[in-house]
């Protein structure tokens, strides 16, 4: 009984070890599955903090923006610009200019 418990053992282990051959392509296929789907894990990650990033940088220009042109506002006043150019003579017309026309120019 032992002699034939011993060759069902083998008769099972070669049916087992030839279903696993049998298989092979389809486990294969699932551990390549598995690494993509690790792998996708990760890129999706790597993503979304490259989108914080550069949503972070957006934020900082717009206030960047926002003050430059705030102070490009506040120097391009007539009494600022008046100001800025004093030092070198310039002065703000008293009277309105005069308008050459083509008649004048003949």
């Amino acid at each position: 009984m032992n002699a034939s418990g011993n060759k069902k053992n083998k008769v099972r282990s070669l049916i087992r070890y030839q279903w696993m051959v049998r298989h092979l392509p389809f486990f294969l296929f699932l551990a390549f599955l598995a690494v993509i789907y690790i792998y996708n894990g990760h890129y999706a990650d790597r993503v979304v903090r490259d989108i914080g990033k550069t949503g972070r940088e957006l934020q900082e220009l717009q206030y960047e923006f926002k003050s430059l042109k705030s102070e490009v506002m506040f120097r391009s006043k007539q009494s600022e610009l008046a100001k800025a150019v004093e030092p070198f003579g310039l002065k703000p017309l008293s009277s309105p200019p005069l308008v050459l026309s083509d008649s004048l120019i003949k």
